[in-house]
């Protein structure tokens, strides 16, 4: 199949604010069998750097990444354009939120803030249900707030659980993780399913009772159930930053609704920033709202919530304070150079064309529409890397079929559940959440693998799944 993959990609980049479109602008004919090798013979070179050959992951990523550009075809001012497309891009979204989050932990860490969170926990719902407790919580925080500000905002609840109980960090981290990525991926308000509804034009109730089914079915298996089986096989220490810090006496800890309430600070911000657009009688007060709603402005003001009460009124001095905070973003660094690597990864897989090569072979095939959707998500979700353009993708070949607008709305939601399920399964090297949980867990790529991709696959596999079998019943 012969395709003019740089003017596809020149409007691809476009929607996706990608200086691509800029450079390239001649149609060239590229054999999609090229750019489908190119991405096999680049990740499979990852792998050996990583694995076998022990190179520095950042390193790896780069020269994997030049490598699938250069086999693909891409000139040389496109695959540069796309490596700092893909930094610029990453560290756009989570740079701040990193180095605020490290703080924000730090403080709660050196108060005892999370150690109460995770003592009550373990009192109120045992140490096996405490997970359950994480899962839900995950789930509930990112539907309105983004994957990364939720779990980093949140897993240092998951260390002092895991630091309490001497578990595995697994046992508490996956159900954490399992939840947000639920809630980022099946559940409105968060921004992916909203975007495939609009497409595939059906109303957000039928998305929100069809994500809510798939969901909570996904987030059990892939939270608590599989958390619970990896975590007794893979024993992942607490980070040493969170293993050192002294246990405070009961008594001597901050109260609990206290510490709840300087967590809920950044996530009430971030969900009245969405649901005061909904709110014509409120529309004056849009901009202030929506500004301390910003992710990085809510989580500054919550960092100095937390000076304040958890760190000045609980016997520290400012000094000692901005030793905790400057030593806190020491490993901040490596934490996102390799997140934004994982980025430049999945740009160049996207500016390649090659999402487009597969999702266009597959959307010929006379399976069922629901199938269609959730393998072309999930084809392009393992080549490209971004959970955003396998949804864009997805929704965008089933829309475009003539049969869809003849389709039942409940229908239609359950094909919105399997474009989420595909593009949320196989995260891998060019995800860069992929490296962000690996960098927060402090494990090597295989133990991520092994844990975070499988957590990520079961939960994609088992909502479209779940979404199947509901779509037997309707029409």
């Amino acid at each position: 199949m012969e395709i003019g993959v740089y003017k596809m990609v020149g409007r691809f980049a476009s929607a996706t604010n990608s200086p691509v479109v800029g450079v390239v602008t001649e149609k060239i004919e590229r054999n999609s069998g090229r750019l489908i090798a190119a991405a096999l013979i680049g990740l499979i070179l990852l792998l050996v750097l990583i694995i076998y050959l022990k190179i520095q992951a950042m390193i790896a990523i780069l020269i994997g990444a030049i490598v699938i550009g250069l086999i693909a075809g891409m000139p040389f001012n496109a695959i540069i354009n796309s490596v700092a497309t893909g930094m610029g891009n990453t560290l756009r979204g989570i740079a701040l939120l990193v180095g605020l989050g490290s703080m924000f932990g730090a403080i709660l860490e050196i108060s005892g803030g999370a150690q109460r969170i995770a003592t009550t926990l373990v009192n109120k719902f045992g140490e096996n249900k405490a997970a359950w407790a994480l899962g839900i919580t995950g789930l509930v925080i990112a539907m309105p707030v983004f994957f990364d500000a939720g779990l980093i905002i949140l897993i240092p609840l998951a260390f002092s659980l895991s630091k309490k109980t001497k578990k595995s960090t697994l046992f508490y981290a996956i159900p954490l993780l399992a939840g947000l990525a639920v809630g980022h991926a099946f559940i409105p308000p968060t921004p992916g399913p909203i975007l495939v509804a609009t497409m595939l034009k059906v109303d957000l109730g039928y998305v929100i009772i069809i994500g809510i089914i798939t969901g909570t079915v996904a987030m059990i298996l892939a939270g608590p159930v599989f958390g619970k089986i990896i975590g007794n096989r893979i024993f992942v220490p607490v980070p040493a930053s969170i293993e050192n810090t002294p246990e405070y006496a009961e008594n001597k800890l901050p109260k609990f609704s206290v510490v709840v309430g300087i967590i809920m600070i950044p996530l009430i911000l971030i969900v009245l920033s969405t649901v005061i657009k909904l709110i014509p009688s409120l529309k004056g007060l849009v901009p202030i709202i929506g500004f301390l709603g910003e992710p990085f402005v809510a989580l500054t003001i919550a960092t100095v919530v937390a000076i304040i009460i958890l760190g000045l009124k609980h016997g520290y001095s400012r000094e000692e304070l901005e030793k905790v905070m400057t030593k806190s973003l020491e490993p901040t660094g490596l934490i996102l150079l390799v997140t934004a690597c994982g980025g430049v990864l999945r740009y160049v897989l996207q500016d390649s064309g090659l999402g487009e090569v597969i999702g266009a072979a597959v959307s010929k095939s006379t399976i069922s529409l629901i199938i269609i959707a959730f393998v072309v998500s999930a084809l392009v979700r393992i080549s490209v890397g971004s959970a955003t353009v396998a949804m864009t993708m997805g929704a965008g070949f089933i829309a475009a079929m003539p049969e869809t607008a003849a389709l039942s709305p409940l229908y239609k939601a359950c094909i919105t559940s399997a474009i989420a399920g595909g593009s949320t399964v196989m995260s891998h090297f060019n995800d860069s959440g992929f490296w962000l949980v690996k960098s927060l867990l402090q494990i090597d790529e295989k133990t991520t693998l092994k844990t975070w991709t499988v957590m990520e696959t079961i939960v994609g596999t088992t909502g479209f799944l779940v979404a199947l079998v509901i779509s037997f019943f309707i029409k």
